[in-house]
């Protein structure tokens, strides 16, 4: 188990002051996603997952890190992307929302970056796009376009808020 970058406790509020306009951001294919850096805590290489019956298939299963069990999601599979095999880039990132600690699996991690407010626009109003409602905003990254995701909404939901907190 190789942890890429490392922040095992929630920042606390001076911290995350200073973290307000930084996003990681990640990449499903050649689509680049960001997500507020305040979530992130830990951002692992591809970990040994346990699956679990009877749930999402999104929901992949969960990992043991350190001791304590944390809930998995595929984020292929959660924004409705074809399943793609894992692979020496694939990662699982680790947040904290809500004080519940889950993973997102993405296929490569790219970096660090900061992102001014008045650089965010809104997101599409496309509602006929099942997945377009975890976007909060879309912001220009040098020639890139990112789609700045909504980590309470991605793992707010019901039925992956419950298994988390099961698991927890």
């Amino acid at each position: 188990m190789q942890e890429l970058y490392g922040n095992s406790q929630r920042l606390d509020e001076r911290e995350q002051s200073t973290q307000k306009g930084k996003f990681l951001t990640f990449k499903l294919d050649a689509e680049l996603f960001a997500l507020e850096i305040s979530y992130v805590t830990e951002i692992y290489n591809m970990l040994s997952i346990v699956p679990l019956p009877g749930t999402p298939e999104y929901f992949k299963g969960i990992i043991n890190l350190r001791g304590k069990i944390i809930p998995v999601i595929d984020m292929r599979l959660k924004l409705r992307k074809i399943s793609e095999s894992y692979n020496d880039r694939t990662c699982i990132i680790i947040l904290i929302v809500d004080g519940i600690q889950s993973g997102l699996i993405v296929d490569t991690v790219s970096e660090v970056c900061n992102i001014r407010e008045e650089d965010i626009e809104p997101p599409p109003g496309l509602k006929c796009l099942g997945s377009n409602h975890y976007i909060q905003g879309v912001a220009k990254i040098g020639d890139d376009l990112a789609m700045i995701l909504d980590c309470r909404k991605i793992l707010g939901e019901e039925k992956i808020s419950n298994l988390a907190q099961e698991v927890s």
